[in-house]
């Protein structure tokens, strides 16, 4: 676009030709944004912003006296502020070479100053300490010049040949050597020791591979020992094995025919003999009870004998109290008060009969012919004989 400009990223653009800004700035300072120039009114003209280095070769002394090269490396830019910028185009615009000489102009001066200040030993050694103090000497004079020092560094330092430096770092390059060669001597004795080491560690493991060799020949020489006697020793273990599973089978075979007697014998018998025991137990009971029933048959018998027989008993002493001298005084009243006697004296002979059979526990009638004797009459003290009941073979 026309009259549009716009700076790099490392520029600024100054714009002049209008009125002063309202911070005092002669020109209008534009950076990381484009602006309108105002063609034939304004002019637009451009500052790097970049990086730049100097370097420094000077010729110092030292407070010994004693004269040093210096070099060293200054690197710079001009600050991105607006008074930073102002300032550096005031002074270096239309040569911004200039800004590289007399930046090493600058410290050029101070390291001579500050090496000036510093001892030999104290430049070589603390050379950190060197750059620190030229970068603060020289600061001031380069921010009225709108530059920034980033960095600075010493290159190098020569005595110009005076050996002083040399001298100087004599001892301790005598102490390194020393320290050097006891390393050396410390590092050769520790390749002896582990070369010795080695060597017994070889002969150690030689030793024991032997006595490996040996233990291995050993065991080979017992293996084929026990090899050889292998099949001796397996046909005695077969063998007892075998004298071992025999001896077990004929236990196990007689507990077997042991279980197979009792079963077969044992057993039947116990069950015989339980049998003959139930069987005899059976018939004793039997027997006690046929007997107990034969007992109260036989009672019964004879008492149904008894009751038969009662009658004739009766009878017969009747027939007996009709022979006999009685005297009637009362009539009908004394004679059934004799035949009641009759029938009272019967069946206390019934009752006397059938206690003694009780009491005797037998089951016998009295033989055939006893006679049965009781008293009855007047008081003359006659007797009479009273005959057992016939049977009804008899009767017939």
């Amino acid at each position: 676009m026309f009259g549009y400009h716009v700076p790099d990223p490392d520029e600024a653009m100054l714009i002049s030709g209008g009125k002063a800004e309202s911070d005092g700035s002669p020109f209008r300072v534009v950076t990381g944004r484009g602006a309108y120039v105002l063609p034939f009114f304004r002019h637009a003209s451009y500052l790097t912003l970049a990086m730049r280095e100097a370097e420094v070769a000077e010729q110092c002394v030292t407070k010994q006296g004693i004269a040093l090269q210096v070099k060293a490396v200054i690197a710079f830019k001009v600050g991105n502020d607006t008074e930073s910028i102002v300032n550096a185009a005031q002074r270096f615009l239309s040569d911004q070479d200039q800004m590289s000489v007399l930046a090493g102009r600058i410290f050029a001066g101070h390291l001579r100053s500050i090496v000036g200040s510093m001892t030999v030993e104290e430049i070589v050694t603390e050379r950190q300490k060197l750059a620190t103090e030229v970068l603060d000497g020289s600061k001031g004079e380069m921010v009225k010049m709108g530059l920034i020092v980033d960095s600075l560094q010493i290159q190098s330092i020569d005595d110009l040949g005076s050996g002083y430096i040399d001298a100087m770092a004599a001892p301790h390059n005598a102490a390194i050597q020393r320290q050097a060669k006891i390393a050396q001597a410390q590092a050769d004795q520790a390749a002896a020791e582990a070369v010795q080491e080695s060597d017994r560690q070889q002969a150690e493991y030689a030793r024991q591979t032997a006595v490996v060799q040996a233990q291995y020949k050993a065991e080979v020489d017992k293996a084929q020992s026990q090899a050889a006697q292998a099949g001796p020793l397996a046909q005695a273990d077969a063998q007892r094995d075998v004298i071992a599973a025999q001896t077990e089978l004929a236990q196990r075979q007689a507990k077997l025919r042991e279980q197979q007697l009792v079963a077969e014998i044992v057993k039947p018998a116990e069950a015989e003999a339980d049998r003959v025991r139930l069987i005899a137990k059976a018939e004793a009971e039997r027997t006690t009870i046929q007997a107990e029933a034969a007992a109260s048959n036989n009672r019964i018998a004879l008492e149904q004998m008894l009751i038969e027989q009662l009658p004739q008993i009766v009878r017969e002493a009747a027939q007996g109290l009709a022979s006999a001298n009685v005297n009637i005084l009362n009539g009908a009243e004394g004679l059934s008060e004799i035949t009641a006697s009759l029938v009272g004296q019967g069946l206390t002979i019934f009752e006397a009969i059938k206690k003694n059979l009780i009491d005797s526990n037998t089951s016998t009638a009295p033989p055939p012919g006893q006679t049965a004797m009781f008293v009855e009459g007047n008081g003359s003290g006659s007797t009479h004989e009273i005959a057992p009941a016939a049977s009804d073979e008899q009767t017939a």
